[in-house]
């Protein structure tokens, strides 16, 4: 598969953070699961740094109620920054603002009903304007060496098409995503992208096409917005952003990419608990006290690391 045609940069992105976030009540009572910390940081922080590594410019949030704390964090905080300034805590001084966006270069829209992820991406639609963008769900967090969305942009750059994070799942739990019904006959040249000629979401075991499932992670061409305009409600009575990605195939294409790294479904209870002990594995500084802590949590729970 040969391209020399440059591609249209992918600057600007859309995080849908409208989700009521019930898995982790009592916490997401007053607080948004976007931001639960992983360590030191929220989930939502880490997408918006895997983007920025990426080379988007322009970071756009889907809101809903009770969501301000996210606009608190990616603002100024200046009662905070005064007090480290007159303590001279310059390490901590950097935490809170030295990583924030340029003015302008941020924008935060309303969700006003919990009418699905198609839904919440098409809430988006005039700050996206017609250009590519990326989605990223805060509550999949991929470890990897190279950020999973500079992977794909890659891929993009190859392509010019629609890309979708992808990673294989048992087959027993395809009803919890969207799968991609792969082309086989397609020759991509690069292992990790695959073509798609369909998508369908949530099918049961016995129904789905491969076990190849669609992660939080999506470069869209803004030809989408036209298909969601008239899109029905799906799986779930809600407006399914793999309908209408589906309905792109056949237009300039839509690919799966094999992202390298570890994908961690913080959107449950156990993802997220296995995320903050990998990441944390990850800080050289703690690194070994988080060994001898998880030992001797084993120890004294009286379970064993190996079955």
């Amino acid at each position: 598969m040969k391209h020399t045609k440059s591609h249209a940069k992918v600057r600007k992105a859309i995080f849908p953070v409208g989700g009521l976030g019930t898995r982790f009540l009592p916490a997401t009572k007053s607080m948004p699961k976007e931001m639960l910390p992983v360590v030191d940081k929220p989930l939502i922080h880490y997408a918006f740094e895997e983007a920025r590594a990426a080379g988007i410019e322009q970071f756009i949030f889907v809101t809903g109620r009770n969501k301000h704390s996210i606009e608190d964090h990616f603002d100024h905080v200046y009662e905070l920054q005064s007090r480290l300034s007159a303590r001279d805590k310059k390490k901590e001084l950097e935490q809170t603002s030295d990583w924030l966006p340029q003015a302008g270069n941020i924008s935060f829209t309303r969700q006003q009903e919990p009418l699905g992820l198609g839904h919440a991406v098409w809430c988006a639609r005039h700050l996206i304007g017609d250009e590519p963008f990326a989605v990223l769900l805060a509550d999949d967090m991929v470890l990897s060496k190279k950020p999973c969305l500079k992977q794909m942009v890659g891929a993009y750059q190859k392509t010019g098409a629609n890309i979708l994070g992808v990673m294989d799942v048992p087959r027993a739990k395809t009803s919890s995503y969207g799968i991609v019904d792969i082309d086989a006959k397609a020759r991509t040249g690069d292992a990790r992208l695959v073509k798609a000629k369909g998508l369908v979401e949530k099918p049961s075991p016995d129904k789905a096409p491969s076990t190849l499932s669609i992660i939080g992670r999506y470069i869209l061409q803004p030809e989408i917005f036209d298909i969601l305009d008239k899109q029905k409600p799906g799986a779930g009575g809600e407006i399914q952003l793999t309908d209408a990605i589906s309905g792109m195939t056949s237009k300039k294409g839509v690919y799966g990419y094999r992202f390298e790294g570890t994908r961690y479904d913080c959107g449950s209870l156990v993802g997220f608990v296995a995320a903050n002990v990998a990441y944390a594995l990850e800080r050289e500084e703690i690194t070994n006290v988080m060994i001898d802590e998880i030992e001797q949590v084993f120890k004294r729970s009286g379970h064993t690391l190996c079955k």
